[in-house]
């Protein structure tokens, strides 16, 4: 037991380690972006390519319930709508996460058009 206690310390491993390795895509919490779901508007506290968090009243939703959003992106220049489908996987404290279908092309790559106006939008500014 010693042993084992000695080498989780030497690598530097922790319960919160572990449970960062679980997560399949890195969140985002940069992105300047509301989820629209019948016909509401929720703050969205984070994002990733797997799922969002939004801000809202867990009691409207029911765990497991299929759920049609939009994620609307402020980019730069522009709005972008990401329209797509998604299962309610955990609620709480004002709170409720939504994961993803399976992406198709066409969604990916809109979601990697906001991720590359984040990233160009932090370099220039560097720039200046």
């Amino acid at each position: 037991m010693l042993q084992t206690l000695l080498s989780s310390l030497k690598t530097g491993t922790s319960n919160n380690d572990e449970q960062e390795t679980k997560r399949s895509h890195p969140r985002r919490d940069v992105d300047r972006c509301v989820a629209v779901i019948h016909g509401r508007t929720f703050p969205v506290k984070d994002w990733s390519l797997g799922g969002v968090l939004i801000q809202a009243d867990e009691r409207l939703f029911g765990k497991e319930q299929d759920i049609d959003l939009t994620v609307k992106f402020k980019l730069r220049n522009n709005i972008i709508d990401v329209s797509h489908k998604g299962v309610v996987v955990r609620k709480s404290n004002g709170k409720v996460a939504v994961q993803f279908e399976p992406l198709s092309q066409t969604i990916s790559r809109q979601f990697q058009q906001v991720i590359d106006d984040y990233v160009a939008g932090q370099f220039a500014s560097s720039q200046v």
